[in-house]
């Protein structure tokens, strides 16, 4: 390890509640300030910057090293990096929000962005757009993506978008063709009933607890998951995605509830896809390297069923600067150097999306040897100019949403509620929460 970085891991354990098992970030300096000279002028002064995030043992890893190529030419910053696994880290930034101990430099994602912005715990780093900070190589939906209220609270540190990974060994074995972007949905449930048939394999794994999917196709019906602090689709609308998925599962496209349930709550390493559950699973694009690592079988990935324009270049998670900073312009000099660094971009490689500076994006991919890190970036950049315009950041009160909908479809799939009064009682939970 880098002697500029000290590396606190935090590991969760299975079966605690996320209040239960959150550890203390052991950080060498608070966000508030401390007596190194973070808020000196003389650029050469010392700076310990905390930096917080999530992710797996690789991500610290290639964290590290990018981190480390920063300091190769900033011998004057010290990092002190905690990270822990993605379980309880809301609940951990928020606990030492309100002990007024916020790391300096943190990461974020959408089902978080809202909620820390409106409690002031964000940086606007609107001031830094165009002189240290550099955007304008992004596409312009992953700039928007992260503002809220009219403030740039947040930094793509990559690209994604929804990808549906199929297992194109099974298909060839059994003279079966592969599912394509444009297909219509019910196309799609169509192809996987007659996987089903064919090889005794169900088609797709069933969708519909998936907020990922909801949110595609309720864009491709004119509508969007938000309007404002409101939910942006009805009742009705609801109900129509959960019927639409018990006649998938009528027809025998999809697994049983039980297995269904099995791919809601597993990881990416025991998706359908790779345990041989389902012949596709709905994750995210860049997730292939990742799911490949867990089958000799071959994938394949395409977008979404459905006009493609219902998805968007969207930010897989996002870099942002405590407001109580005393080092902000050092923590945005670090993730200008993170996005818009070549050196940085192919170290971080496609771990957090692909790189979201267009221009050092296409160097990294002439670089790219993994046949499957190849493919990923291949569909998201086919799909790039196909993309529609991102929506408004998710208020806060998307965590709920998100854990109510695979409450409400599990209701459905296992008998307990019809689509109707499924989406009727997500809805009298989810309002209010929103705001």
């Amino acid at each position: 390890m880098h002697p500029g970085i000290r590396t606190h891991r935090r590991r969760l354990l299975r079966g605690l509640t996320a209040a239960a098992i959150a550890v203390p970030l052991v950080l060498g300096a608070a966000a508030c300030g401390d007596d190194e000279g973070g808020g000196s002028s003389d650029p050469n002064a010392p700076v310990r910057l905390s930096v917080f995030y999530w992710g797996s043992e690789a991500r610290a890893k290639l964290t590290e090293d990018a981190l480390n190529a920063y300091k190769a030419n900033h011998p004057n910053v010290e990092f002190e990096v905690t990270w822990q696994a993605n379980q309880g880290y809301a609940d951990k930034l928020a606990t030492l929000a309100a002990g007024g101990d916020v790391p300096d430099l943190f990461a974020l994602d959408d089902n978080m962005l809202a909620d820390f912005a409106t409690r002031n715990v964000t940086a606007d780093l609107t001031e830094y757009k165009g002189s240290k900070l550099d955007v304008s190589k992004f596409p312009p939906s992953l700039v928007e993506y992260g503002q809220v209220d009219g403030k740039l609270v947040g930094i793509s540190a990559g690209e994604n978008t929804q990808g549906l990974v199929y297992n194109k060994t099974l298909l060839a074995k059994n003279g079966l063709p592969e599912p394509t972007t444009g297909q219509t949905w019910e196309q799609h449930i169509d192809w996987a009933a007659q996987v089903a048939t064919k090889t005794k394999v169900p088609g797709t794994q069933d969708p519909s607890a998936d907020y990922k999917a909801f949110w595609v196709w309720i864009r491709q019906q004119g509508k969007d998951l938000y309007s404002g602090k409101q939910l942006g689709f009805t009742e009705a609308d609801l109900a129509a995605w959960f019927t639409l998925w018990k006649g998938a599962r009528d027809k025998g496209a999809t697994p049983t509830p039980d297995v269904i349930h099995e791919g809601n709550v597993t990881d990416i390493s025991k998706q359908l896809v790779v345990t041989g559950k389902a012949a596709t699973s709905w994750v995210w694009a860049n997730q292939m390297p990742e799911l490949k690592k867990n089958t000799k079988d071959e994938l394949g990935v395409v977008a979404y069923p459905g006009d493609p324009s219902g998805q968007w270049a969207r930010s897989s998670m996002y870099w942002s600067v405590a407001r109580s900073s005393d080092k902000k312009d050092t923590a945005v000099d670090v993730i200008n150097f993170l996005v818009n660094d070549q050196q940085a971009v192919n170290i971080l490689g496609t771990d957090r999306g692909l790189p979201s500076n267009m221009d050092l994006r296409t160097a990294f991919a002439n670089t790219v040897t993994d046949a499957n890190m190849k493919l990923s970036i291949q569909v998201e950049n086919d799909l790039a100019a196909k993309f529609g315009k991102a929506p408004q950041v998710p208020p806060k009160g998307h965590s709920t949403f998100r854990s109510e909908l695979v409450k409400a479809a599990e209701n459905v799939q296992f008998g307990k509620a019809t689509p109707e009064k499924a989406a009727a009682d997500l809805i009298a939970v989810v309002q209010p929460k929103l705001g």
